[in-house]
């Protein structure tokens, strides 16, 4: 799913504007009354209104089948979640501290990669902005990427569908320092060349119908997850091969570079190596 957070004055007129122009199915997040009142952190930041009667949550269901949910339980990361795996686009306004990639009208400063900067809302063209989202990094979820290979045009001969995924981890041992994050770098064009390639070859193997390898970059905290391998397959001992071999060649072979950062240092991990 490609996101897009604005911030700033007029915020949500641009989402608004930017949303009519893609193709694909569209999501669009604002800030509520609730999240005013949680304040503006992205692990406490709700995007969804209180809901009735002093309960969670909510759902309606409409007549064609879309539901609208509300409520204070999740975190904005949560909602990002529910909604990768049914749409193509995610715009987001109102929320200034997400690691998202960022439009900003004014002077906030933003975790998140800064796409643009304006003085003004009507500086903005939502035309070219809706042809540059696809260009900025996705927000992918394993959920996604296994709904994607269900969805390949051979999964009525696949019996198994294989996933890994890798974490930050906080410890190696008991008595380590903590690892606060990690900073992923990648060596753009390269990275995702290779990517595409180790897909390829894994998904030309006997018995192997679809693979999807996905690395995220940035930065990463203590206990996110970092990487995903999803294989669709005949059998689960081609798709439990293929996943193993996906995520040592991604290791290997694409340039994806490690910045950690514990509680008494910061450092390359392939400067250490």
């Amino acid at each position: 799913m490609q996101t897009l957070s604005i911030v700033g004055s007029g915020a949500d007129g641009v989402a608004d504007a930017v949303a009519e122009r893609l193709d694909g199915r569209v999501a669009t997040v604002r800030r509520t009354e609730t999240a005013d009142a949680v304040g503006d952190d992205p692990d406490t930041e709700r995007p969804q209104a209180a809901a009735p009667g002093g309960v969670d949550a909510a759902v309606d269901l409409a007549p064609d089948g879309d539901w609208v949910a509300s409520g204070v339980d999740g975190s904005f990361t949560d909602a990002l979640d529910r909604l990768a795996p049914a749409h193509d686009y995610c715009l987001v306004s109102g929320f200034s501290r997400l690691r998202l990639p960022t439009v900003v009208v004014g002077d906030a400063e933003v975790p998140g990669d800064v796409v643009r900067r304006v003085d003004d809302a009507a500086d903005l063209d939502p035309a070219a902005l809706a042809a540059e989202i696809d260009d900025v990094e996705p927000y992918v979820t394993l959920e996604e990427l296994v709904a994607r290979v269900k969805r390949s045009e051979q999964a009525d001969r696949a019996g198994a569908i294989a996933t890994f995924t890798g974490r930050v981890r906080a410890k190696d041992a008991p008595d380590d320092d903590r690892t606060t994050h990690l900073a992923f770098e990648k060596y753009e064009g390269v990275a995702a060349d290779r990517l595409g390639r180790i897909e390829r070859e894994l998904a030309d193997r006997d018995g192997v119908l679809d693979v999807r390898l996905h690395h995220r970059v940035g930065v990463i905290e203590d206990g996110e997850d970092i990487v995903f391998v999803v294989v669709l397959a005949g059998h689960r001992r081609e798709a439990f091969r293929a996943v193993e071999d996906g995520i040592d060649r991604l290791k290997d072979e694409v340039p994806i570079f490690k910045k950690e950062t514990t509680e008494s240092e910061e450092f390359w991990v392939h400067d250490r190596a």
